[in-house]
């Protein structure tokens, strides 16, 4: 009963992002239920991002909407991960709308990237995460699986 539900919603987001999707955010492929893919732009002249666009992969479980996706950037020639103190350099975001306390069955794949927009949009700092490469090189957890403290929403 859980799957059908998850395929329900998202076949009905998948009908509104086909219709219309906010500037700066484009689908890539929705081939499935399971995973998608979706490019974003930070729309304002911020200059750490200015002129690049960035991968973000979406990956549902069958309890979707009730659990969040697992969402991470995804590293192409074209496409790198943006720098951010909240973004590690494999891709995984520390962001409290992704975890399972901050997440909402009300959010939706267009609201995760609106919101991953505006924490880009907002960032004055050059700079990845403390303990970046430690934590690249250690981590073996999913990112859904990771408790990550939040401890710092200004940024």
């Amino acid at each position: 009963m859980t799957a059908q539900f998850a395929a329900k919603r998202l076949g009905k987001e998948l009908q509104k992002i086909n219709n219309s999707l906010p500037p700066g955010i484009e689908l890539v492929s929705a081939d499935n239920f399971e995973e998608w893919l979706l490019d974003i732009r930070v729309l304002d002249n911020n200059p750490l991002y200015r002129g690049h666009t960035y991968r973000l992969k979406f990956k549902f479980a069958s309890s979707y909407p009730i659990e969040p996706p697992e969402v991470v950037f995804v590293k192409l020639a074209d496409r790198l991960i943006p720098i951010h103190p909240h973004i590690y350099s494999n891709g995984i975001i520390c962001l409290d709308l992704l975890s399972s306390q901050g997440w909402s069955p009300v959010q939706n794949v267009e609201s995760v990237c609106m919101s991953l927009q505006s924490m880009l949009t907002g960032n004055t700092k050059d700079e990845r995460p403390p303990g970046d490469e430690e934590f690249v090189r250690a981590n073996r957890l999913r990112p859904k699986d990771i408790d990550f403290f939040y401890h710092d929403n200004n940024v």
